[in-house]
């Protein structure tokens, strides 16, 4: 249904963007108008196009009104009760407007030319005229906000965000101005009498029987819609009443709050009547991933999730335990926990759910640091470390970047990094080796431009190691971050500490050469006693980074 709902809105979209654009056209002339008018009724007024239309329109309202009845609580972001009450309005404001044109035309055989409804709109009755300007505005705002719900889930809308909206914004402004330039013209027009005889002609004549059939049809439009309406409502009602007699089911969070609900709510309609915050940036139709729960306890009683569910889990890589909360409709108890934050954006649901939920993972962790930079730093004015600060790690996150991997954290001035989250060990440690060269490379080439501003250049010192590690979306709030925690942590830290006493640039451990299938037997190597570890550990020691093998291609 969500599928058959967006396919057409979209078909409606379109249809309103070609009246825009027909109107828009008033700008240039009245002639202008009416031949863009022919082209319009070309592709909308003939068998296929009304066939289309129609069916779009019955559609969309019908799964709008039934959508209406399926939710279980009216709470809502105010952009979905935007949408929602635009939704609504619209066929009331538009029902005048199609029996007077293509209902007039199909019932008493009126030709609705743009001089026919301007002279209407402008002359007859200039309060329809700004009812129904007021309802092109907003099916298109109703229009582009359904646009924009679902195409912000895609990984490309960012890049062409900033035009889609100046097109949005700019539609209706020119459609209004077209609107009024060529409603002028006709009223000039209407002076002449030639041109009222020629404008009467190409209508033709309105049978007075038949324009009272057609406020019939209208009368009887605006009575069908309101009862499918007021059966929402009734049913809602209805629906309320049987289910205060029925089994409750309790949605507890891990903060131990708790709601009971009736069988057939959502996990997001808990929320939402609970005043949780929960994250849902396609407004609860199961794209966005953003609303995604991990259940603790009743898993084995919950109903499978359907198709669409399953597809946007395993886009995101979820396991057993994540479900969607706004497909997830517990009929027994069950526990929850939101794995995104409220303030999720359409990015994070496309981020894998190792990331965030948290999952044990066996990748490269990378730490360096400046070199005596404590007393570099004693020397200069706070403006001046900061600068030099800013510009390292910029060249240091720029090179981790490059080469694959993902910035940790900058802890004073070190640098933590991870390889292989999305892919696997060993390209992680290759990513990682490809790293450090990378980061020696950046070095150097920092030194020669702030040589006029740093007494020596900088060293630093740099670890790396790999190992099982459980990686996740951890902190609170702003401060969260994806980190990962475990042994091998501590041993990347240890070896780029190492560096100090070997006066080298780069400590690797065996097990990374050996995972990144790469020869560092010509380097120095020891065996190292590591604090935290029963047994010594193999490390290479390298002088300079920089001069490694390339292994990863930006």
């Amino acid at each position: 249904m969500a599928r058959a709902r967006l396919i057409a809105g979209i078909i409606l979209y379109i249809y309103v963007a070609t009246h825009l654009i027909n109107h828009a056209l008033g700008i240039l002339s009245l002639e202008a108008m009416e031949v863009g008018r022919d082209v319009f009724l070309a592709v909308w007024r003939n068998p296929i196009g009304g066939i289309v239309l129609y069916g779009a329109i019955l559609t969309h309202v019908l799964l709008v009104l039934w959508s209406l009845y399926r939710r279980r609580t009216l709470r809502m972001p105010l952009r979905e009760v935007l949408q929602i009450s635009f939704g609504l309005l619209l066929p009331i404001l538009l029902l005048e407007h199609i029996v007077a044109t293509r209902g007039m035309h199909q019932i008493a055989g009126i030709n609705d030319t743009y001089g026919y409804v301007l002279s209407t709109l402008w002359v007859s009755k200039p309060g329809s005229g700004a009812l129904q300007s007021l309802a092109l505005v907003l099916a298109w705002a109703h229009g582009s906000m359904g646009l924009y719900f679902w195409l912000r889930l895609k990984p490309w809308f960012g890049a062409v965000a900033p035009w889609l909206f100046a097109a949005v914004i700019l539609m209706p402004v020119l459609a209004l101005v077209g609107f009024v330039d060529g409603g002028r013209e006709l009223v000039r027009l209407l002076e002449d009498d030639a041109f009222v005889d020629r404008l009467i002609a190409t209508i033709g004549p309105a049978d007075e029987a038949e324009v009272a059939r057609g406020v019939l049809v209208l009368f009887w439009g605006r009575i069908v819609f309101g009862t499918l309406l007021g059966l929402v409502v009734l049913g809602r009602i209805g629906r309320w009443a049987v289910q205060q007699r029925a089994h409750m089911v309790t949605v507890t969070y891990a903060d131990g709050r708790k709601i009971a609900m009736e069988p057939g709510a959502t996990v997001l309609d808990a929320s939402r009547r609970l005043g949780v915050p929960h994250a849902s940036v396609c407004g609860g139709r199961g794209r966005c991933s953003t609303c995604r729960v991990h259940v603790s306890a009743g898993r084995e009683s919950l109903p499978a999730p359907s198709s669409e569910e399953s597809r946007v889990l395993l886009r995101v890589g979820a396991s057993d335990a994540t479900r969607l909360a706004c497909q997830l409709r517990p009929t027994d108890d069950l526990t929850v926990a939101p794995l995104l934050g409220a303030d999720a954006t359409a990015k994070d649901g496309h981020r894998k759910s190792v990331t965030n939920q948290g999952a044990e993972r066996e990748v490269a962790i990378l730490f360096a640091d400046i070199r005596s930079f404590t007393a570099f730093s004693e020397k200069k004015l706070p403006y001046d470390v900061v600068f030099v600060l800013n510009q390292y790690f910029r060249t240091m996150g720029g090179a981790v970047e490059q080469a694959g991997g993902q910035l940790d954290k900058f802890i004073g001035d070190g640098v933590m990094a991870l390889f292989g989250i999305e892919t696997d060990a060993a390209a992680g440690c290759r990513a990682a080796i490809e790293g450090a060269r990378r980061m020696a490379i950046g070095l150097k080439e920092l030194n020669e431009n702030l040589k006029n501003d740093l007494p020596e250049p900088l060293r630093i010192g740099i670890g790396i190691h790999v190992g099982s590690v459980i990686v996740g979306d951890m902190g609170y709030a702003a401060t969260r971050s994806i980190t990962a925690i475990g042994d091998p942590v501590n041993t990347a830290s240890r070896l780029e500490s190492l560096n100090k006493d070997y006066v080298s640039q780069l400590v690797v451990s065996g097990d990374v050469a050996e995972r990144a299938g790469i020869d560092l037997s010509i380097h120095r190597s020891e065996s190292v006693e590591v604090r935290g570890r029963a047994e010594p550990l193999q490390v290479f020691i390298l002088n300079d980074a920089s001069a490694l093998k390339e292994l990863v291609r930006a």
